[in-house]
């Protein structure tokens, strides 16, 4: 099992983004990943990104439809932010200021 991230020792204590946010970036720059790869690249466990995914699927920023045995997904990126600080923004501008920085 992978540490968590509180485990490794280059883990910031705080980070900008929220757990949901990094989950979303995630599966937008690669709509067919695995969940268990979003856990290892967030740091957080599977149970922990299953809930996330399930909350951005109700909030109707994410849908998921089955290919095969995985899951492919569709991120709504016309849909605003949540908060009201940022809600004049899309999902679709926070995926551009940061999808450069994306590692690979």
């Amino acid at each position: 099992m992978a540490p968590s991230a509180r485990e490794r020792t280059d883990a910031p204590s705080w980070t900008f983004l929220t757990n949901h946010a990094h989950v979303l970036l995630c599966i937008a720059t690669d709509p067919e990943v695995r969940l268990r790869d979003v856990a290892v690249r967030v740091g957080i466990t599977e149970r922990a990104v299953q809930r996330i995914v399930s909350d951005l699927e109700e909030a109707g920023y994410i849908q998921r439809e089955r290919a095969g045995r995985r899951n492919r997904y569709t991120v709504a990126r016309e849909l605003p932010l949540r908060h009201p600080m940022e809600r004049h923004r899309s999902v679709s501008a926070l995926i551009s200021l940061v999808e450069e920085q994306t590692p690979p």
